[in-house]
């Protein structure tokens, strides 16, 4: 396994990911299967989504690929092997959560910033991505505002301010519009857009079909078997 890139070049805005593969991912909590047994493959500038009932798997295959649930099976980012959390972080794999899980006790933009200081950004670096982020999902007068002072559709734009200022390689959103109105809905669909257009994958866990429409290719999980219902 070779030497893990730094923080400037996992977040360089103009370059492409190295295509993620998976092999055979399956997931289990206990006696329960949750992902069982995915292959997919994926490549810069693809936006995937991954579609399903609730309880069909979707976070559970999200989490997998960001390295924060254990599994089975192969999960590699070009030559690299994800491994966990950690791992995937420092390759350049960032998170947008389903309900935000922000600190409700610092502000919008110390909940955007925080992330990049902690994998080795300046702080004059951390502000300036964090404000250009907030001002994208249109809470540029709300970043002094603490997170619990937030609406919940606010609290979500927040959150994916959050993963949008990493730069990342691959961006996994889950469920970024489930709290958002229509119009807010639009603008982080089109912004998750961006982020492929820039040369990351994007793989968006949704149960909205409208949603789902907006991405290139989608997969259908079923009691954690996928199904690829459009190719990118």
């Amino acid at each position: 396994m070779s030497e893990a890139v730094r923080f400037a070049d996992v977040r360089d805005e103009d370059q492409e990911s190295p295509p993620l593969e998976l092999t055979d991912v399956t997931v289990r909590y206990g006696e329960a299967v949750a992902v069982n047994a995915v292959s997919l493959q994926a490549y810069a500038g693809e936006f995937i989504a991954v579609t399903g009932h609730s309880g069909a798997g979707k976070s559970s295959l999200l989490w997998a690929i960001a390295g924060a649930v254990p599994s089975q099976g192969s999960i590699r980012l070009g030559e690299e092997s994800v491994g966990d959390r950690t791992r995937a972080t420092k390759l350049g794999i960032a998170v947008i959560p389903q309900g935000s899980a922000l600190a409700l006790l610092l502000t919008a933009q110390e909940n955007v910033e925080l992330p990049l200081i902690a994998v080795g950004a300046k702080a004059q670096e951390a502000r300036r991505r964090a404000h250009d982020a907030l001002r994208s999902v249109g809470l540029e007068e709300s970043g002094s505002h603490l997170a619990e002072e937030l609406s919940g559709g606010q609290q979500q734009r927040v959150a994916v301010a959050r993963g949008l200022a990493q730069h990342a390689r691959v961006l996994l959103a889950d469920e970024p519009t489930s709290e958002l109105d229509h119009d807010n809905r639009e603008r982080v669909l089109a912004l998750l857009r961006a982020e492929a257009d820039r040369g990351a994958i994007v793989i968006m866990a949704t149960h909205d079909p409208d949603a789902a429409a907006h991405a290139d290719g989608e997969i259908r999980l079923d009691d954690g078997r996928a199904e690829t219902v459009r190719l990118p």
